[in-house]
């Protein structure tokens, strides 16, 4: 432990780190088989996710791996110093679009310089489709690369556009917004009080006029990566700690194989009654963030095993669901008279897959599906590993003394951050994604665009108001009444300020957790002077007077937050993100940027996974799983791109 390094390398707004798998040599050898297969499962889908964010993505990492591993290319060049970073960044993001803010990406290096090395490279090696010449490829993929007005955004949401025209993502072809709204709309139009997730595992195209759905499964689109992650899921299935388990494995693999959404529910339900055992996982087309509609499901893994000491800490969350559920400053109606099936536990990552990876969460609530949630409940977790090496790299960073207001706010912050960041993340994705209810014939999708946001800010400000409470205190999650201001203050300084370090300047917020974050932050300034930004020394500080009148608009605006989502309010929930969520104050955006660029700190982090190295016996058989923490950021992508390669 003491030797282990959590940071590793940066490049552009970046920095690599490195997770530690605490407890895995304690495991036994069938769970350690059980992680290593589903391991390999959840690494079979990279490729489409970097498909599903781009339909070129996959074609130019290609080109530029190519070029990277060919010794003949000189690589002291800036040029090439340039396309390095380019491709870092690329497999960072899952293809050639911000990770976070959806923008296009801008090469260092010049179109002349790739057409040059292209032409010293084995053409064999190239993504040449049937005839095409080397500057036939750079003629078909070069505008994508370089030209900045073609594909611009990878998800566009912007109030009055269309926002499939003018996305990058690949998960529509030559569908209109409104084409693809009414397709769906009719589908759900049909009474059902179990509806699937319509649309969350196809992708929608138009063909001799007619609108029909590709399905994502082993015999359709694709299906060579599916059928791969299936393979591993039944070398898994046999060596599963339970029948249950298993059982969750095989409609996992009975959903891959048909691609029927109804299979899929049936798994999600197995899946979150699925308690007994360590080793868990995430697989699948799930969250729906990529796609501007809030439709289709980004392909993502996630292996784990559960932290069973800090696990005390969500299990209590979860015991006590229902006193938080009737203690909810919102309407009656929009709460559930009786919460079910809510569990929680703190897990140890021990694989990222797909969009969870490089960049994953640090906490996790499913499944999506609201009556599912109203049924059956949730399952939540909170990744310990993450964090701890989140926190382990950010300590000394300078980043608090730059941006607290005073010494006594930052002994606060130091004193209480850590364990109220978790708690606050326990209590967004154990109780806040699984709190209230939809009125009955409420559209799930009903707020559309602003759908995810008004979420993400439903759960965020149901973790605020109860951070606050005492109830806490008494059930032992906080040492004091004064702990929950170090996160009113965190929280809010985020959203006001320094979330702006992840803004280009002069765009818009785009992402949903950072609308999410300014919509709290900027409504709570506009009702009260309690809130206020103040100048001290020619810098913008935070200032909260009354941390109590505080929680009170958290009240607030939970309240109306919540009966948004419950009415399916859509105009109520366009005027709030609108108003509050995505406009960007330039000239304290200006001052944030040249604070934070004078600590010389990576606004992004995301994570190198371990290797993990089979051991056989004489036999032949698996004796044992070793883990290697030494392999380097660019070598696990490109033997990722090697060995995990299915669609191209």
């Amino acid at each position: 432990m003491r030797d282990f390094c959590y940071v590793d390398e940066r490049f552009a707004d970046l920095q690599m780190l490195r997770y530690r798998l605490n407890g895995f040599e304690q495991l036994s050898l069938l769970q350690k088989r059980f992680i290593y297969y589903l391991s390999k499962a959840a690494l079979f889908g990279r490729d489409i996710t970097f498909d599903q964010y781009g339909r070129y993505n996959l074609r130019i990492r290609k080109v530029l791996e190519t070029v990277y591993t060919d010794l003949r290319i000189d690589r002291d060049t800036a040029d090439f110093q340039a396309l390095e970073i380019y491709l870092k960044r690329l497999w960072f993001s899952n293809g050639i679009y911000h990770h976070y803010g959806c923008e296009k990406f801008t090469p260092g290096f010049a179109p002349g310089y790739l057409r040059d090395v292209l032409h010293q490279v084995d053409a064999f090696r190239l993504p040449l489709r049937e005839g095409q010449t080397v500057d036939g490829l750079c003629d078909e993929l070069f505008p994508v690369i370089f030209d900045t007005a073609i594909l611009p955004k990878r998800v566009n949401k912007a109030d009055g556009e269309d926002v499939l025209l003018t996305s990058a993502c690949n998960f529509y072809e030559g569908v209109t917004q409104d084409e693809a709204e009414s397709y769906y709309a009719a589908k759900k139009s049909v009474q059902d009080d179990t509806p699937p997730s319509y649309g969350l595992n196809t992708t929608l195209l138009k063909l001799d006029g007619q609108i029909v759905e590709d399905v994502w499964c082993a015999d359709g689109r694709y299906g060579n990566a599916i059928r791969h992650i299936v393979y591993w899921l039944r070398q898994a299935a046999g060596v599963a700690e339970n029948d249950q388990q298993r059982q969750v494995i095989e409609k996992l693999i009975a959903y891959y194989e048909t691609g029927d959404l109804r299979q899929f529910d049936e798994y999600s339900i197995l899946w979150l009654q699925c308690l007994e055992g360590r080793v868990d996982f995430i697989n699948g087309f799930i969250e729906v963030y990529g796609d501007p509609l809030g439709l289709k499901g980004s392909w993502e893994a996630l292996v784990e095993y559960i932290d069973e000491e800090a696990t005390h800490r969500t299990r209590t969350i979860a015991q006590n669901a229902q006193w938080f559920e009737d203690h909810s400053p919102v309407d009656p109606r929009f709460r559930k008279p009786v919460v079910k099936g809510v569990s929680a536990n703190v897990i140890c990552a021990a694989m990222l897959g797909g969009e969870e990876y490089p960049s994953t969460a640090i906490g996790i609530n499913l499944p999506n599906a609201d009556w599912i949630r109203a049924q059956y409940g949730s399952k939540s977790i909170t990744i310990s590993n993450i964090t701890d090496a989140y926190n382990k790299a950010s300590h000394g960073s300078g980043f608090k003394e730059e941006f607290v207001i005073d010494a006594e706010t930052l002994a606060l912050i130091d004193k209480y951050g850590d364990v109220c960041d978790n708690l606050h993340t326990d209590l967004h994705e154990c109780l806040g994604h699984g709190s209230g209810q939809l009125l009955p014939g409420v559209d799930p999708d009903a707020l559309k665009v602003y759908g995810n946001t008004i979420e993400e800010a439903r759960a965020d400000l149901f973790g605020l108001y109860y951070i606050a409470d005492p109830k806490l205190i008494e059930l032992g999650l906080l040492p004091d009444g004064n702990a929950y201001k170090s996160q009113y203050y965190s929280y809010m300084m985020n959203g006001l300020m320094t979330q702006l370090i992840r803004i280009t300047p002069g765009n818009q917020i785009e992402e949903a957790h950072m609308r999410n974050r300014a919509l709290i932050a900027h409504w709570c300034a506009a009702q009260s002077s309690v809130v206020s930004l103040v100048k001290r020394d020619g810098k913008t500080y935070l200032h909260i007077s009354d941390y109590a009148e505080l929680r009170k608009l958290f009240a607030k605006l939970l309240a109306e937050v919540q009966r948004i989502k419950s009415e399916g309010d859509f105009e109520a929930a366009r005027q709030l993100v609108e108003t509050y969520a995505v406009k960007v104050d330039e000239q304290l955006h200006t001052e944030v940027l040249e604070r934070y660029q004078r600590l010389n700190l990576a606004p992004y982090k995301g994570f190198i996974n371990p290797q993990m190295l089979p051991v056989t016996d004489a036999k032949g058989e698996i004796a044992d799983i070793q883990l290697n923490y030494s392999e380097s950021y660019a070598h696990q992508m490109l033997r990722y791109s090697t060995e995990y390669a299915t669609l191209i």
